[in-house]
C-alpha cells in the first residue's frame, strides 16, 4: 500500500466501508489509482463483536467479488442461500423460491466482519490505494481541473474525481447541496444471531408480519451448531420495549413468530438495532463528484438489496471510467459522470420502489389484505416465469451489468 499522502490520483474516495473499499479495488484492477479517506480505525470495525450484522451478497455481486480476486478469501466465509421462503404470517399460500439444479444458488450471505477483513487485507497490498485511516476531512475542494480534499492532520490529497461513500449521513453530499427524497418508516430494525435445532438447509425466510417483516438468513455453522441471521422489523413505538426485554423473553417472542421452524432457539450474537429510513438522491453527479452506495440510496432491508445496489454502482462507475480513460478522458470529465448517472438511476430508482412497495403492501392489517396477499403469492408459486423473473432480481442478474458483475 502506497504511504505516500500528497501524490495526485485518479479518485478521491471518501468513506473506506464495504462500499468505498470494494470501489477502490475494482478501480485499481483497471489501472485506476486512489486515495481512500476512512475516518474509523480499520481495527475497531472488525474487532469481534464490533458489528454482528450481515450481508446476504447476490450472484452478480459474488461475480464482482471473484473478479476483483476475493473469492479465495471469502469462499469458506461465506454460506449459500439455496432458497428463499416468503410467507404472510406462516399462513397457507406461501412461496418458495428455489433454482433448478445447476443453475447455482440465489446467493451467499456473509458476516460483515468477514467481509470488511477480506477487503481490508487486499487494500494493504494493492499500491494503487493509497489508504488514509482515523482521517478527518477539514476541507473539499471541487475546480475546474480536479479535486482536492484537506485533511485535519493538514495533509491535502488531490485527484480528478471525487467520490462520496460515506453512507447515510454522508456530508459530501450535503455540502454539496444534493435534493433528497426520504422518510421515516417508524419502524427499526432488531438485529442479531441465532442458534437453533434443526438445519435451516440454506433456506432464507422472509416472514411478513403486519408490524415489518421477520427475516431469517442462513450463516455457516459453527462448533457444530446451526445458526441464521435475524433482521426483525418491529414499530418504533415498540422498539424501546423489545430492545429492554431480557434475553429470555426476547428469544421467546423470537421463537413464537419463528413457528418452530428451527426448533430451540439461543442467541449466538449481541442484539442491535437501528432505525429504518428511505432516501434517494435526486441526481448521483455534480461537478467533479459522484455518489455511490448508500451516500446515493437507502433503502428497507425487506429484500436485502441495499448492499448489492452500492455494489451495482460500483461495477457501472468503474466500468465507465476505464472506458472514458481509454479514449483518453479524465475520471471527472462530466460527460463520463453523466453516463454513470444515466445507467444506474433508472436500476436504483425500479429497485427501490418497489422494495418501498414491498413493505407498505404486507403491512396493511387484516384479514382481507392478508387472504388477498396470499392468493397472489399463491399464483406466484404456479407462475414458473413469474418465479424466474423474480429470482433474477434476488440474484442480482437483470437488466444491463456491468462486466465487473458478470461471471
Amino acid at each position: 500500500m502506497s504511504t505516500e499522502h500528497t501524490d495526485r490520483r485518479d479518485l478521491v474516495i471518501l468513506g473506506g466501508g464495504l462500499v468505498g473499499m470494494t470501489l477502490a479495488l475494482a478501480a485499481a484492477k483497471r489501472g485506476i489509482t486512489s486515495h481512500v479517506v476512512e475516518r474509523a480505525d480499520p481495527a475497531e470495525l472488525t474487532a469481534a463483536g464490533a458489528d454482528g450484522r450481515a450481508s446476504a451478497i447476490s450472484t452478480a455481486s459474488w461475480n464482482l467479488f471473484g473478479n476483483i480476486g476475493l473469492a479465495g478469501r471469502l469462499d469458506p466465509l461465506g454460506c449459500a442461500i439455496e432458497a428463499i421462503a416468503v410467507t404472510d404470517g406462516m399462513k397457507p399460500g406461501r412461496i418458495d423460491f428455489r433454482p433448478e439444479p445447476g443453475e447455482g444458488t440465489l446467493g451467499r450471505m456473509f458476516a460483515n466482519r468477514d467481509l470488511r477483513l477480506a477487503l481490508f487485507e487486499a487494500a494493504k497490498d494493492e499500491p494503487a490505494i493509497a489508504w488514509h485511516v482515523r482521517a478527518e476531512v477539514a476541507r473539499r475542494e471541487r475546480g475546474e481541473h480536479g479535486v482536492a480534499v484537506e485533511l485535519a492532520d493538514g495533509r491535502t490529497l488531490t485527484g480528478s474525481l471525487l467520490v462520496a461513500a460515506e453512507g447515510r449521513q454522508s456530508p459530501t453530499r450535503d455540502e454539496a447541496g444534493f435534493g433528497l427524497a426520504k422518510w421515516d418508516y417508524s419502524h427499526r430494525a432488531m438485529v442479531t444471531a441465532l442458534w437453533h435445532e434443526k438445519p435451516h438447509e440454506g433456506v432464507a425466510w422472509e416472514i411478513f408480519y403486519p408490524d415489518g417483516p421477520f427475516a431469517l438468513l442462513p450463516l455457516l455453522d459453527e462448533g457444530g451448531r446451526h445458526r441464521s441471521a435475524l433482521v426483525w422489523t418491529v414499530a418504533e413505538k415498540d422498539a424501546a420495549g423489545v430492545t429492554k426485554l431480557p434475553d429470555a423473553i426476547f428469544l421467546s417472542e423470537v421463537a413464537r413468530n419463528m413457528h418452530g421452524v428451527f426448533g430451540k432457539v439461543e442467541l449466538a450474537a449481541p442484539r442491535l438495532s437501528y432505525p429504518l429510513r428511505f432516501h434517494h438522491a435526486g441526481k448521483l453527479v455534480d461537478r467533479r463528484l459522484a455518489l455511490i452506495g448508500d451516500a446515493a440510496h437507502g433503502m428497507h432491508p425487506i429484500a436485502g438489496q441495499g448492499l448489492n445496489l452500492g455494489l451495482r454502482d460500483v461495477g457501472a462507475l468503474v466500468e465507465v471510467l476505464a472506458e472514458g480513460m481509454r479514449l483518453g478522458l479524465e475520471p471527472g470529465d462530466a460527460q463520463l459522470l453523466a453516463r454513470y448517472e444515466k445507467w444506474r438511476s433508472l436500476d436504483t430508482f425500479t429497485v427501490m420502489s418497489v422494495t418501498d412497495s414491498l413493505n407498505r403492501l404486507f403491512g396493511i392489517p387484516g384479514a382481507l389484505p392478508s387472504a388477498a396477499r396470499r392468493l397472489g403469492m399463491g399464483a406466484v408459486q404456479r407462475l414458473e416465469p413469474l418465479k424466474r423473473f423474480f429470482m433474477d432480481e434476488a440474484r442480482g442478474m437483470s437488466g444491463k451489468l456491468p462486466e465487473l458483475l458478470q461471471a
